[in-house]
């Protein structure tokens, strides 16, 4: 036995031990049994090792800072870890404000969240990035957010642009059967596969997905064109009388396939800001959104190499030698009432909001089953668990990359995508409020929030290991960034104007270490099963915990916590 190898227990047994040879008999246990035992004691044993490291932590006060930090990443799964140094001075008098050093931290290095979009990879990035985007559609629709409140009585309507038909699927009829002649349940996984997979056209998919983004803009094209004429102008003077804004997001069916939903809206000359003309009604725009689709057709490049035999898609019209490609047949388009609309079946403002900031964060991955990362290799499907259809899918779209006349489509980077590289979420410029403008608000109102760590001034070393007022883990409001409301060390504001400054940042790593792993889930867990409490003014004179993680979580009681634990 190795020498460094130090067991517990003696490697001797005695021979009054000495088991029976009955005793010595193999266990009827299943494997599967033995297996998930072996597993969850590792797992608990595992948990009971970083438990006793927290609790070391809290007994030496270390616990409710690095606890502090890690609630101001708001769930965030995998946070960027960042190591160096910040410094914030004036640039014509030289005074420095400020310096922020990482190494004083509680955790010793900056934690940044990743603001990941996908619900797979990060459920909390992904839940401010749909309120973000709930914030941004509405706004369009009610206004708010620099948007004017006028902005409701303009036209507007819900388009819905589907994919054509590339074979029969398992699905649910709003009458009967499907037409393998079952009812499939909501959980049915044989619901968007098809009911025969050899003669399935999975080469015309994956090609519609490909030039889905160039059929999207071919339809806005379309679009201007058909309201033009529709109110008796040209392209060129319809500027003058009317904008076309919208705000889109592609959402993957169950087949694999790419739909996109759209808020369509007809404002005046200048924008939001200005009433559309007389000629402008939800009628009408109605109508050019449907002329619009059946118009919109887009042509591919090349034309592919096609095995013997292949008929072409429904979404394959052929012209010349070159496949095109078109919308499916159903669009649906549907007026946006008011909030307060009692009609029947009603589209209303927040309806519409949350249905687009739903599909928001989802991808190909959360509908069919599919990746959430690019593949490198394609053995790589091999140690994953996806469906047959999605898995015919990306082995299409990978083989299809390695013919010269789809290059240009750069399939397998987008395999997982299903070959769709287009933006998943789009607006006009004069549609509503940005996301970068709702992150700015945000940075701005935590850095303007005071200090809770320095109540009376301090000098600038004494500044440098506290984690200030504004998370640092927030991806756009850490303080490595110059936000407006500036403080200098005295906690005076300064003119963002007239501030330099410097900073030095390295990558270390993505992901918590695992006790700090632990350490956020404790924190989860506290915050789920903390019992509901009535809304009440608070009053404490420690409010910086209060600023520093969410109201109601306690740091005092995660470190019993920790502590019963470990003694446990």
């Amino acid at each position: 036995m190795p020498a460094h190898l130090q067991l517990p227990y003696s490697t001797t047994i005695p021979a009054a031990s000495h088991p029976s040879p009955s005793a010595l008999t193999t266990p009827t246990w299943p494997a599967a049994v033995t297996a998930s035992a072996a597993t969850g004691r590792s797992a608990l044993e595992r948990r009971a090792r970083l438990t006793a490291k927290l609790a070391k932590l809290a007994a030496t006060g270390q616990l409710a800072p690095l606890a502090r930090q890690i609630s101001t990443l708001g769930g965030c799964a995998h946070p960027i870890r960042l190591t160096g140094h910040r410094t914030r001075l004036d640039s014509t008098t030289g005074e420095i404000f400020d310096h922020f050093d990482s190494g004083r931290l509680p955790a010793g290095e900056l934690l940044v969240r990743c603001g990941n979009r996908r619900a797979t990879r990060c459920p909390g990035c992904s839940t401010v990035y749909r309120y973000d985007t709930y914030q941004l559609i509405a706004a369009g629709l009610r206004g708010g957010k620099t948007v004017p409140t006028s902005v409701a009585a303009h036209p507007r309507v819900f388009a819905t642009l589907t994919a054509p038909g590339f074979g029969p699927v398992h699905n649910q009829p709003d009458t009967g059967r499907c037409h393998c002649g079952q009812v499939h349940p909501d959980d049915d996984p044989l619901l968007g596969t098809p009911l025969d997979p050899e003669h399935y056209d999975y080469t015309g998919a994956i090609l519609w997905n490909a030039h889905a983004p160039a059929l999207w803009a071919r339809f806005t094209t379309h679009l201007r064109r058909e309201i033009a004429k529709a109110a008796g102008l040209t392209q060129r003077v319809l500027r003058d009388h009317a904008t076309l804004s919208y705000a889109k997001v592609a959402e993957y069916q169950k087949r694999g396939q790419v739909h996109f939903h759209a808020v369509i809206r007809l404002d005046g000359p200048t924008g939001p800001g200005s009433a559309p003309p007389a000629w402008a009604t939800v009628q009408l725009l109605d109508h050019a959104v449907r002329a619009a689709a059946t118009r919109t057709r887009v042509a591919h490049d090349c034309q592919p190499q096609q095995p013997a035999g292949h008929a072409p898609g429904a979404g394959e019209v052929g012209q010349g030698d070159r496949p095109v490609f078109r919308f499916g047949r159903q669009t649906d388009v549907r007026a946006i009432r008011g909030t307060d609309f009692t009609g029947d079946s009603p589209v209303t403002e927040r309806h519409v909001a949350a249905y687009i900031a739903k599909y928001a964060t989802k991808g190909a991955e959360t509908t069919t089953g599919t990746l959430d990362r690019r593949l490198r290799l394609l053995a790589e499907l091999a140690t994953h668990d996806i469906t047959d259809h999605a898995r015919r899918l990306i082995h299409t779209a990978w083989h299809l990359a390695t013919q010269p006349q789809h290059a240009h489509l750069r399939l397998r980077q987008w395999a997982h995508m299903l070959g769709f590289r287009g933006h998943f979420s789009t607006r006009t410029r004069h549609y509503s409020t940005a996301l970068a403008h709702l992150r700015a608000e945000r940075t701005a109102w935590r850095t303007g929030q005071p200090d809770p760590q320095t109540p009376a001034p301090a000098s600038a070393e004494t500044r440098a290991g506290q984690t200030g007022g504004s998370p640092v883990g927030d991806r756009a409001g850490h303080t490595t960034g110059l936000a407006p409301g500036l403080r200098n060390i005295a906690g005076q504001r300064v003119d963002s104007d007239t501030t330099l400054v410097i900073s030095h940042w390295q990558y270390a790593g993505t992901g918590l270490l695992p006790e700090l792993e632990h350490l956020a889930d404790l924190l989860a867990t506290t915050r789920q099963t903390r019992p509901e409490q009535p809304t009440r003014p608070r009053r404490s004179d420690r409010s910086g915990d209060r600023a520093a993680h969410p109201v109601g979580h306690s740091t005092d009681r995660l470190t019993s916590a920790v502590r019963a634990g470990a003694v446990a």
